[in-house]
């Protein structure tokens, strides 16, 4: 049994004396407690050494991705391809498997075999007798560099990391915003608080303290570049009768000072935002186009990169961002979550309440296409997104208004109206339920003559069929009228009863 251990100078390949010291795992630790009893479980096969740096980059590239390098297929050949009987020890499980398939050698990597690597990188230098440990060290910090770099040389060409840092960077800047805007709001609040309630913006807020300073200055300060002309009217009217205290000069320079970050930072925040709008525009314009720059590199940030969120479902693209609720959702059997970070759309957000999961949806699906597009494609166009969008705004249209029709020629058939028109909310006045007059009963002749009149048929022989049945009817309705006309003119004794015929024909004339 053979064990393959990979260094940064080389590969190395030890030959394992004691196989039943391996089934053990828990005491593995002792057989390596000095060189000498490391010496007698392992002993050296062979040793492959890197020529140069390059070589050894290769090697770890070709380790990284699971595959076989060249040095160590011919080293593998010589060593286990005459002995059909050996194993091989392998501390990766996929290049245990690119071995197995390209040499028919058998590979064993689980936990013991873990451990035992990590006992020999205890004893690597007493192992490995022939490498100096300075120039172990020194090819181990040049392929680490190497590494280094040729992982981050695809990061240039894919602008994704700067959308993810300049979103991130906005998101702070938001909350600092907030922070530093309280605070002042708070702080000048003291000396003039009626101008928090009148003024509503923050950066005219901001704007006018720095220009005034106290709010005696007021009456003599000129706000037409802040202010319109009717809230400038308020803010001097109240500066004459506010309830504020007095504050020292050093006090509103303190204040004024932080008018200046506020004004500085929401400078930067509106640069920065504009580079990220720039950005999104070059690198996804598709997906700018469906749910706007702030969505679609929130979206990318929360993914990774663009190309993770290109990998990922239409629906987890719908949910993306509500992650937390989807598990408590799951872990509670409740409804799981019809939306996350796309809820921040505008297709979303001009749905109804009622609508939007199926807008929620409809968008998911759309940019889930765009993004793989903007990814993968070669030409960085927007027509896709702007045609997505033109569908999903007519989906809305026909969603708000409740006509339903078919949107494409795949649908197996039309949808009843009835059945998905959305039920208006708003309840119109009906002026007929004010009559509060009997209406009189229409008699039986006037009925008959409001009666609409039924279409013939085309068939000759079902017309002849009902006009029969018309005549039978007729002479049967005379015939018991002249009945009845009869009996009304014969006198009735009182005492005798009325048969329940009669009764019968009373309650057919009532």
């Amino acid at each position: 049994m053979f064990v393959l251990y990979e260094t940064p100078a080389g590969y190395a390949i030890f030959k394992l004396l004691d196989e039943k010291k391996l089934e053990q795992v828990d005491n593995l630790y002792q057989e390596f407690e000095t060189p000498e009893k490391a010496n007698k479980l392992l002993k050296l096969k062979h040793f492959e050494k890197f020529n140069d740096t390059t070589e050894a980059l290769a090697a770890a590239t070709a380790a990284v991705e699971g595959k076989v390098a060249k040095p160590l297929k011919k080293t593998l050949k010589k060593l286990l391809v005459d002995d059909v009987q050996s194993s091989l020890l392998v501390a990766d499980a996929k290049l245990g498997t690119a071995i197995k398939d390209k040499l028919s050698v058998q590979c064993v990597c689980n936990t013991g075999v873990q451990e035992l690597m990590r006992c020999i990188r205890q004893q690597a230098d007493s192992l490995l007798g022939g490498l100096p440990k300075r120039e172990m060290t020194a090819m181990a910090l040049g392929l680490a560099h190497s590494l280094s770099r040729y992982k981050l040389k695809f990061s240039p060409d894919k602008i994704d990391t700067m959308i993810v840092q300049a979103q991130c960077l906005l998101d702070d800047l938001d909350k600092e915003l907030n922070n530093y805007m309280m605070r002042a709001r708070e702080w000048y609040g003291w000396h003039f608080p009626e101008l928090g309630k009148i003024i509503t913006d923050n950066i005219a807020f901001v704007k006018t303290i720095k220009l005034v300073g106290t709010r005696d200055n007021m009456a003599t300060s000129d706000l037409s570049d802040i202010l319109p002309e009717d809230v400038e009217e308020k803010v001097k009217e109240a500066a004459e009768i506010s309830m504020g205290t007095e504050i020292s000069e050093e006090d509103v320079l303190n204040i004024q000072c932080l008018c200046d970050e506020i004004i500085s930072i929401n400078d930067y925040r509106t640069h920065l935002y504009d580079y990220l709008k720039a950005r999104m525009m070059a690198m996804a314009p598709n997906l700018t186009v469906l749910v706007g720059d702030t969505v679609g590199a929130r979206l990318i940030a929360h993914a990774g990169s663009l190309i993770n969120l290109a990998k990922h479902p239409s629906s987890t693209v719908q949910i993306l961002g509500a992650e937390k609720a989807l598990f408590r959702a799951l872990k509670t059997k409740k409804d799981t979550p019809k939306y996350g970070l796309i809820y921040h759309a505008q297709l979303v957000g001009q749905a109804s309440q009622k609508n939007k999961g199926k807008m929620s949806r409809s968008l998911a699906a759309k940019a889930s296409l765009a993004t793989r597009v903007d990814a993968f494609g070669e030409e960085a166009t927007f027509e896709l997104g702007a045609a997505h969008k033109v569908k999903l705004e007519s989906r809305l249209r026909l969603l708000e208004e409740g006509n339903l029709r078919k949107l494409s020629g795949t649908g197996k058939a039309k949808a009843k109206f009835e059945k998905y028109q959305a039920k208006s909310e708003v309840f119109t006045y009906q002026p007929e339920a004010d009559n509060t007059l009997n209406v009189k009963k229409r008699k039986h002749s006037e009925s008959e003559q409001q009666t609409p009149v039924k279409k013939e048929e085309p068939a000759e022989e079902e017309a002849e069929v009902k006009s029969e049945k018309k005549k039978k009817k007729k002479k049967k309705q005379k015939d018991e009228e002249e009945e009845a006309v009869e009996e009304a003119a014969a006198p009735e004794p009182e005492d005798q009863p009325t048969p329940a015929k009669k009764k019968k024909k009373s309650k057919h004339q009532e």
